[in-house]
Order: C-alpha cells, then structure tokens, then sequence
C-alpha cells in the first residue's frame, strides 16, 4: 500500500505532494472506519450476488477484481512513463495541477480499500468491539503517513527500485485477480519472490554506494509531473 501510494504521489508536483499524501491517507482512514461501521453490509460482502459459468461471485470478489485490474493498469502505465514517455510540456491549464491533486487523493483511498478490504472483514469476525479496529485502523493509517514520506523518497533515489516495486505490483495484481475467482496462490510463494528481489537490489544499491559516483550517471526515470 505505502509503495504504490509513494508511485502515485511522486507523479505530483514537489509543493503538493506532502499534502497529498496526508488528504489521501486521511480520507483512506476514513473510507476504512466508514466500512467498520457498516459492519452488517460488510458481512454481506461475502455473500454470492450472482453465478458466472457456474461460480458464485461476491462483492468481494468484484472489488479484488476490478482492483486487481486497477494495480495492472496502474503499474504498466507508470512504467511506460517513467521509461518511455513524452517528455514533460509546461503547457498546462492552470487548474490541471488541482485536478491531479483530487484525481489522486481518490485513487489512493480506492487503493486503500482495496488492500484493506480483507483485513477488515477479518477484524470484523475477530473483534466484537468496534472501538477496537477504529482505534487499530487509526495506528495503522498514522504509521503509513510518517513512513511513506521516507519510503517515497527512497524509491525516487533509486530508479531500480522503483521498476522492482511496480513488478510487485503487477503481481499483488494478478493475485488480486486470481483471490476474485477462489484460485488461491500461496501468499509464501509471493512473498519470498519480493524478499529475494529486494534482497538482490539492496546488495546492487550496496555495491553501488561503496563504489561511490559511476564514470556515468545512472538511468534517470521520466516523472511527467502534469503542469511541469
């Protein structure tokens, strides 16, 4: 959730993208306390709605789906971007840049519900208090506003890193996809493929830093900041 909101946020002008950050993450707080205090459509979430070719399909799996579709389109898009896009043209209206400031603020809390959505259902089978996940949620949202600020500016640093976190986003997509339809991957599998790719380019980064500065500078990603 942090790296793709550190994605969505660096396509921002450098003032707003503090600001974005904090409205994104505090209306997905508030998207996800809403979704707590329905708890009763919540439930139903889980419920069949309709068949497709003899499966029951839930809301659930309709959100994990057209999710899943979302994190795809999302992370092709910011690759072509980054790699091969137009360069960036000031020739913008001046109200572009409030347009992209809402138009992402939205998509980080559609993102949030996404990523958030079975850990909720969870913590409403689990926890018959419900100040209890509210008081929960609110950590968790408070621990992504002080980390995704460090994070963005890391992957922003490293250019590699940043095509790493959009192939794992690419894959958080296809499981998405593939939970909608009960095909469940093993979550381990996932996992250990992120820890070993990540563990590989820590060691690149490391060798990188103590060779000190390249007789070349290193690729620089395209940021096609709208109104820049």
């Amino acid at each position: 959730n942090i790296i793709m909101i550190a994605i969505l946020v660096g396509r921002m002008p450098p003032h707003l993208q503090a600001r974005t950050r904090l409205f994104g993450l505090a209306l997905a707080m508030i998207t996800r306390i809403l979704l707590l205090l329905s708890i009763t459509w919540i439930m139903r979430l889980t419920a069949d709605l309709f068949e497709l070719f003899g499966q029951g399909i839930s809301g659930r799996d309709l959100i994990l789906f057209f999710g899943g579709l979302f994190l795809l389109w999302k992370s092709s898009t910011e690759m072509y971007h980054s790699l091969e896009g137009e360069d960036e043209v000031a020739q913008t209206p001046g109200n572009a840049a409030a347009r992209n400031f809402i138009g992402t603020i939205i998509q980080i809390a559609i993102i949030d519900i996404v990523f958030s959505l079975d850990s909720v259902i969870t913590a409403v089978g689990m926890v018959d208090h419900v100040p209890v996940m509210v008081a929960a949620i609110i950590v968790a949202v408070l621990v992504m506003m002080l980390a995704a600020g460090t994070i963005s500016d890391f992957i922003d640093k490293h250019p590699s890193l940043k095509m790493l976190a959009l192939s794992f986003l690419t894959v958080v997509g296809t499981v998405l996809i593939a939970e909608a339809f009960e095909v469940h991957v093993p979550k381990g599998y996932v996992y250990f493929a992120m820890a070993f790719s990540l563990a590989v380019e820590a060691l690149n980064i490391r060798m990188r830093t103590a060779r000190g500065r390249k007789e070349q500078d290193p690729v620089k990603l395209r940021k096609d900041i709208p109104g820049e």
